[in-house]
């Protein structure tokens, strides 16, 4: 079985059942959002590894087009579930991200805690895609777990983890304006196993002599709902 074949069912085994693994409380990071580019105008906003839906439909609820994927089909049928429940419209497909391509521009790509299972010798052009694909004056708003040599790691760790260093994440942003970039070490319950994990945060805005690129619309692939 594949690395990408194992974490798909690590998550499917995760979102397993009625109870949320991440509780329904939105990330810290989705705050920083509304701050900076609150939904007073329509905003397109892609939520990358989507989890069971808890900050895909916080945004929701606050107004913006929320588009959102997960890899694993448990997760993609709870956020579903729960955007119906709440009254919100969410547009949510199965995809992994590191096959899933942009090819239409969004105002705000937000992910937390999922960007490190991306496959290293693909980063750069992962995060060129997302860069491509924001609109001018636009958000990428990205918490990423990185490596410590003092913190073991996570006893629920992903088969796919590959932790990036500190402070890699922002160089991938040097031709942006990073409005915001922390690094937090912070203590976790996930697995029932105290544990700890680092995490770098960054909110970083797109110069607007960078337009995004338009896709021809005759060359879009659909959406997987």
């Amino acid at each position: 079985m594949s690395e990408t074949e194992l974490t798909r069912k690590q998550y499917d085994d995760k979102y397993r059942g009625e109870s949320y693994f991440w509780t329904l409380r939105p990330s810290i990071t989705c705050f920083e959002v509304l701050k900076r580019m609150p939904s007073d105008r329509p905003l397109k906003l892609l939520d990358i590894g989507c989890g069971e839906g808890r900050n895909a439909v916080f945004f929701a609820r606050n107004g913006y087009e929320v588009h959102a994927f997960d890899i694993s089909g448990n997760g993609v049928q709870k956020t579903k579930l729960l955007a119906e429940k709440v009254g919100v419209p969410i547009h949510v497909f199965r995809e992994d991200l590191n096959q899933f391509r942009l090819n239409e521009p969004f105002d705000i790509l937000f992910s937390t805690g999922v960007l490190h299972s991306c496959d290293p010798s693909i980063r750069y052009d992962l995060f060129e895609n997302y860069k491509t694909f924001t609109n001018e004056g636009g958000l990428n708003v990205f918490s990423v777990f990185v490596n410590k040599p003092f913190i073991p790691p996570a006893p629920d760790a992903e088969a796919n983890s590959h932790q990036l260093k500190s402070g890699e994440l922002f160089t991938f942003y040097h031709d942006w304006e990073i409005d915001w970039c922390v690094e937090e070490i912070f203590d976790c319950m996930s697995s029932g196993i105290p544990h700890q994990h680092a995490i770098n945060r960054i909110v970083a805005k797109k110069p607007k002599s960078q337009p995004a690129i338009q896709a021809d619309a005759k060359q879009q692939a659909p959406l997987n709902f």
